[in-house]
């Protein structure tokens, strides 16, 4: 059939391609498989057998018929009650366009299948949507002699029904206001405004909107009345709400959990001048009554009042059609939450992020071990020194010289106790972190500064019972190549040689740094995280390396003179080299005898060291965890979670009829989308949206 033919062509050339890839042959037995009927040799599909038995919508015995065919009509674009497999084929095509949902609509009211909307077309459809049965639209209003001319006989191409779709839903609101306002007053009642929000405007409500309707008239409007003002600005805003949340992130600089003020927001407001001040007043209000209906504490809500943050706008934004989907596979990938998992599943997850841990810190101390050695041989050389002169001048010489004299593997000396120890540190201070960040994490996922700081100042001190042994043993190993013909040291002879308690010299020097390393360091890495993250708070594999180096970079350098400090005190002190008896004393005499400038020795190294190991140790960790995906139920690093694309969740979909293949895998949205972006509802057609 040549008809057919056009048909295909058209939907290849529509599809961009997409048909080219599709398993045509695949999707041939597929509409076999469901076509019921025969004609001359040739199979075709009834309204029933699509509707109903494909796509699994009105499986009811008492499924409205009328309802059906409409949606059936859609596919079959011949209009003679039957479904070709070249129609068929041609609807695939036409789901995978960007504009899908418009040509989707638009072909629903193209009853005739000319490629055109006239009036009687329109109102036929209209007629029988749950929408105008609840309140009718005028037909004779001028706002449709508008579109389809003064006596209704225009014709209406795909690219202009668009908008006149788009444009209809707000004076479908506009003339239900008027009805209301039977003496044009220009004000209506909070329970006809109700009614309208309901029948017209649902698809634009969220839950915790619909039950706060009354309640936010009675906030932003005196008498319980409404304006007309407030009835367009209430609409724009929940129309708006994507450029809302852009507002919201410019005043934040990208920050979710920020809070921002009416001020604020306004201020951030005026360079996209789309918003209103009306608009940002109903906004606050909504917020502060979700903050005081919502779940959180009566304190905790009352400090946030006038306040908003970025899970208030998710809260009231409504839902695409998309959305819905996307719901749908999050509440399928749902488990129960970490505190109602058993015993053994939390230390498996333990044990997943030991191992990953152990495996990142390992990578990351390795990387920047060299760097390391040298840091410490420029901290422990010292004025005073019997040899007259100082050994290096600068790191640079000292890593020439350490290659000169002990060869390149004298760069790693001592690395095998630092990778002993590394696991359990890196296991520890992340897992420590964790745990605190939580506790100071209210119901709303936010987490004040105050509590990250003291989150990785826990951790830091947390490290240390693993810490100061391995450091001090490293470090004496480092430092034992500097003797020209001394015996080689190994790290079990120096562990019997310091003894237990003799492991932890030092270690107020090490709380000392460790714990405002850390302090800094998480804080710093979770925000540069943040602003590093694409719109959809993704963290690609750069900017994770990026955010490590960049936090280790203050946290390093802020903390030297204590490093400086817990190096002297851990290094067997030579002939003629000064002693010391204590944190105190070490710190006084480094002052005495070298000045000031000799508390950030190695500081450049120290940085060069610890920025890149942090660095690549939370990149290789993270990374490690969306390689190995073990789904114990418990939480993932934030931003490791890419936005699944449109398409991409209709893989989920295909678990439900997994003869939902190419196009078809986001049929159910896209009608659903019908509704959801429209209002537009046929009945029987809500159950479905109930199911999803």
């Amino acid at each position: 059939m040549l008809r057919d033919s056009l048909i295909v062509r058209a939907s290849y050339q529509e599809g961009s391609g997409y048909l080219k890839r599709a398993n045509t042959e695949r999707l041939h037995e597929i509409f076999n498989q469901y076509a019921s009927q025969e004609k001359n040799g040739e199979r075709f599909m009834t309204a029933s057998d699509f509707v109903r038995s494909y796509l699994g919508l009105y499986t009811d015995a008492d499924y409205n018929p009328d309802s059906v065919n409409l949606l059936a009509g859609i596919v079959d674009t011949s209009k003679d009650g039957l479904i070709s497999f070249a129609e068929f084929q041609a609807f695939e095509g036409l789901l995978c366009v960007p504009d899908a949902l418009y040509k989707t609509a638009f072909q629903l009211f193209d009853t005739n299948g000319n490629g055109m909307v006239a009036f009687d077309e329109f109102v036929e459809v209209m007629r029988k949507t749950v929408l105008h049965q609840k309140m009718p639209f005028n037909m004779d209003s001028s706002f449709v002699k508008l579109y389809f001319g003064k006596d209704k006989k225009r014709l209406i191409s795909y690219a202009e029904f668009s908008q006149f779709l788009h444009d209809f839903h707000e004076e479908y609101a506009m003339e239900a206001f008027k009805k209301f306002d039977k003496n044009g007053a220009g004000f209506i009642s909070a329970l006809d405004f109700q009614d309208i929000m309901l029948s017209i405007k649902s698809h634009l409500l969220t839950k915790d909107v619909r039950d706060n309707l009354i309640a936010a008239v009675n906030a932003g409007q005196s008498g319980r009345k409404v304006s007309f003002p407030y009835f367009m600005a209430f609409n724009s805003l929940l129309n708006n709400m994507e450029l809302i949340k852009r507002i919201y992130l410019n005043a934040t600089n990208g920050h979710r959990y920020q809070e921002v003020t009416k001020e604020e927001f306004l201020y951030s407001a005026q360079m996209m001048s789309q918003i209103t001040p009306l608009e940002v007043d109903i906004l606050f209000h909504l917020c502060d009554l979700l903050h005081q209906t919502g779940p959180t504490e009566d304190d905790e809500a009352d400090s946030r009042l006038g306040k908003i943050i970025y899970n208030d706008l998710v809260a009231i934004t409504p839902e695409q059609y998309f959305k819905q989907i996307t719901k749908r596979v999050a509440e399928i990938k749902a488990v129960s939450s970490p505190d109602e998992r058993g015993i053994i599943v939390q230390m498996l997850e333990s044990g997943y992020r030991f191992v990953l841990g152990s495996i990142g810190g390992a990578v990351g101390a390795t990387t920047v071990y060299p760097i390391d050695l040298v840091k410490t041989r420029m901290q422990n050389q010292r004025a005073g020194s019997f040899i007259g002169e100082l050994m290096y001048r600068n790191s640079f010489d000292c890593f020439k010289k350490v290659i000169r004299h002990e060869g390149f593997f004298g760069l790693y000396r001592g690395l095998m106790p630092q990778l002993m120890g590394v696991a359990p540190e890196k296991a520890i201070k992340l897992t420590v972190n964790d745990f605190v960040r939580d506790k100071f994490m209210d119901k709303n996922g936010n987490l004040p500064l105050y509590g990250e700081i003291i989150s990785g100042g826990c951790a830091g001190a947390s490290q240390v019972i693993f810490t100061n042994p391995l450091e001090i043993v490293k470090i004496r190993l480092q430092v034992a190549g500097e003797i020209a013909g001394g015996s080689k040291v190994k790290a079990w002879t120096v562990v019997k040689e310091l003894g237990l308690f003799g492991l932890y010299k030092g270690a107020r020097a090490c709380f000392l740094r460790d714990i405002p390393f850390s302090a800094i360091y998480f804080p710093m890495y979770a925000n540069t995280k943040v602003r590093l993250a694409d719109e959809g708070g993704y963290n690609t594999p750069l900017s994770l390396l990026a955010s490590g180096a960049i936090a280790g970079v203050p946290a390093a350098a802020l903390v030297t003179p204590a490093d400086v400090i817990k190096t002297r005190l851990q290094v067997i002190a030579r002939e003629g080299q000064t002693t010391y008896t204590g944190l105190l004393d070490c710190a006084r005499k480094i002052y005495k005898e070298e000045g000031a400038r000799a508390f950030w020795k190695g500081a450049t190294a120290r940085v060069f060291r610890s920025s890149p190991q942090f660095g690549v140790t939370l990149f290789t960790y993270e990374l490690l965890q969306r390689l190995f995906v073990v789904d114990f139920g418990g939480s993932r690093p934030t931003g490791s979670e890419q936005k699944v694309p449109t398409m991409g969740v209709a893989e989920e979909i295909r678990s439900t009829n997994p003869d939902h293949i190419g196009g078809y895998q986001v049929a159910l949205p896209i009608f659903t989308g019908i509704e959801t972006k429209f209002g537009l509802c046929l009945p029987r057609f809500q159950l479905f949206v109930k199911r999803m």
